[in-house]
């Protein structure tokens, strides 16, 4: 296999991920409307501009994450 099969592969299945991800992501928006009012959310708003930091929901998301990315990577380490 050529390393351009090779490249050509690992960008699909990164599409796919990211996909995939986008996605949940809309998803838990549309379940979970409130997710956005969590306290901790830095909200900034000018003349046609809204800035909006979720800092509590960005701890979380890592926490989740970095639980997640632990137990598959012993799951592949078997």
């Amino acid at each position: 296999m050529s390393g351009l099969e090779q490249v050509g592969k690992v960008l699909i299945i990164l599409g796919v991920v990211i996909t995939l991800a986008g996605g949940g992501i809309w998803l838990l928006g549309k379940a979970f409307p409130s997710l956005k009012d969590l306290p901790g959310t830095l909200r900034w708003e000018g003349a046609g501009f809204t800035c909006i930091v979720p800092i509590l929901a960005s701890i979380l998301l890592s926490i989740l994450l970095t639980i997640l990315l632990n137990i598959i990577s012993r799951v592949i380490q078997r």
